[in-house]
């Protein structure tokens, strides 16, 4: 059984460990869980920053763990339907223990709408195998995943645009935009994340937007956009120069994931990103009483 990750170790409530004085010894398990752990760095990151996702963490043991996993707290997840918040982060140095661990419904609700996403393409066997038994469907995406490099400056003059920090007020116009949105589930989360942590856009001569991207409760950069009268004029490129300065001196973690496409790869070296080699993997798993 998991247990939550709590101040001396043993099992407990994450979110009495958002402050400081007596979780002292709190915070170092978490530092040692991101440096270990990048894929969860982010949502450590933010537990410890007020945890505005109500986050919490679980492992199988401490300090000798073999399973790891990010989750919002049980209360949060009041909507079967609401993937977007149903999320949860999972790295295993034993996976031949997944199946046992991620088929226990107090590890996950699979009577729920939710995603797993991980930088293990090993997690597929044991998710495949509880779905088919608990008739969920199951919905994968393997993409690129970059992780912190600061890309080429931007070439092209650009002076007539203006980077800007999006608020709530624009999560409509993300919404309207974003691939796996266009519903009032994703709006409501998109508002959360721009109200919670940093989103950025990039501004066109006329004032509008026409470039931006949203971050989300993991640190992942996503829902990035550019309008198509303005795309291949490394307008995004040039957001993302911004992005990166910012986070580099706010010492945040970050990462974003993009397709497999061969363009974005070619993008991706002009730019100089930094391609982890594991990539990012997402199932999305969904009920047949949903479907």
């Amino acid at each position: 059984m998991l247990k939550s990750l709590s101040p001396h170790g043993s099992a407990g409530r994450i979110q009495s460990a958002t402050s400081s004085g007596t979780h002292t010894c709190f915070f170092s398990h978490l530092e040692l869980l991101a440096f270990l752990l990048y894929f969860v760095y982010g949502a450590i990151f933010n537990i410890k920053n007020k945890n505005p996702f109500n986050m919490e963490v679980l492992v199988d043991a401490w300090p000798d763990y073999q399973i790891v996993i990010t989750r919002p707290q049980r209360e949060e997840m009041k909507d079967d339907l609401d993937h977007y918040t149903n999320t949860y982060q999972i790295f295993t140095k034993a996976p031949d223990k997944l199946e046992e661990v991620l088929a226990c419904p107090q590890v996950i609700n699979w009577d729920q709408a939710f995603q797993i996403q991980g930088c293990q393409e090993n997690l597929r066997e044991a998710i495949r195998k509880i779905s088919a038994s608990k008739s969920v469907q199951v919905d994968y995406v393997k993409t690129v995943l970059i992780t912190k490099q600061m890309p080429m400056e931007p070439n092209d003059d650009q002076e007539s645009f203006q980077n800007i920090f999006l608020d709530p007020s624009h999560a409509g116009l993300v919404n309207e935009q974003w691939t796996f949105g266009k519903n009032d589930r994703s709006l409501k989360y998109i508002e959360r994340c721009l109200q919670n942590f940093p989103g950025f856009g990039v501004l066109g001569p006329e004032g509008y937007l026409i470039s931006w991207v949203v971050m989300e409760q993991s640190c992942e950069m996503r829902m990035g956009y550019t309008v198509p009268k303005y795309r291949n004029h490394g307008y995004m490129k040039k957001m993302s120069v911004h992005i990166m300065k910012y986070f580099i001196q706010k010492k945040m973690p970050f990462y974003f994931h993009v397709s497999e496409h061969e363009k974005y790869h070619q993008a991706l070296s002009d730019m100089k990103f930094k391609v982890a080699p594991c990539g990012w993997h997402q199932w999305k798993c969904t009920p047949e009483k949903y479907c």
